[in-house]
């Protein structure tokens, strides 16, 4: 049990250490740079919650292939 919590413990505080050093490497590049890749995360975070919305709603199909819900 104290091997898991220990476990857990090095996971987070990694985890803890990689945001704070990435918020701290975007503070200092280029503004041109830190621009292009906050819209890139921006727009791969939206298709990704799009993407897992739309698959939700087709497992809610009713299994008989008249596709009950549309997509469209």
């Amino acid at each position: 049990m104290s091997r898991k919590s220990l476990r857990s413990r090095l996971f987070r505080l990694a985890l803890s250490v990689g945001i704070g050093g990435s918020a701290f490497q975007l503070s200092g590049c280029d503004p041109n740079v830190r621009s292009a890749l906050l819209s890139g995360l921006q727009s791969t975070t939206l298709n990704l919650g799009t993407t897992l919305i739309s698959a939700f709603f087709l497992t809610l199909d009713d299994g008989t292939g008249t596709g009950s819900l549309s997509t469209t």
